[in-house]
């Protein structure tokens, strides 16, 4: 997701995974902009037919809220990386985070990250995303798997190889 500077610039405000809300229900209109990267299917629903259904349905409207206050926390962790992180707590975190949001499939708040994950960007969208040079992108995780906390065996396969230490490093 995207959201205008106002001066014909963009940026990257979040990522949307399987099952994640794009949107707000009960709320206004957002504005932010979604692009897709990859194939997907979009389930759509007319936000007062929706906002009724889920009335009914507290269980719903629970779960709305979980995923909403999961979320924000995942935002407030995003500002940190973007403002207050070097490129390799940066490539660090972001790497966490894809093998987190990569085993996040389906309704359930908890799930188990993954050592081995394909990454559903490339390196220059990786670095947009980051706010780095595709340059730096390419330089850290060069580093990171010299320095044997992953290995890389394509362009965009990522195999976590100790993730005590890159979590250690991300926290930084």
């Amino acid at each position: 997701m995207s959201a205008s500077l106002g001066d014909g610039r963009e940026q990257i405000v979040g990522v949307a995974y399987a099952a994640d809300f794009v949107g707000r229900p009960f709320g206004s209109q957002s504005h932010e902009t979604v692009t897709a990267i990859a194939d997907t299917q979009v389930c759509t629903f007319q936000r007062s037919g929706f906002e009724k259904f889920a009335r009914k349905h507290p269980k719903l409207e629970h779960k709305i809220l979980e995923r909403t206050l999961t979320e924000l926390d995942r935002t407030r962790k995003w500002m940190l990386l973007l403002g207050r992180k070097t490129a390799r707590e940066k490539l660090a975190t972001f790497l966490l985070d894809m093998s987190a949001r990569s085993a996040d499939i389906g309704c359930s708040v908890s799930f188990l990250p993954q050592d081995h994950f394909k990454l559903p960007f490339g390196r220059q969208q990786i670095a947009d995303i980051l706010g780095l040079t595709i340059e730096t992108v390419s330089r850290q995780l060069t580093e990171l798997t010299k320095i044997g906390l992953i290995t890389l065996p394509d362009q965009r396969e990522v195999v976590i190889q100790d993730r005590a230490s890159l979590e250690e490093l991300a926290d930084q």
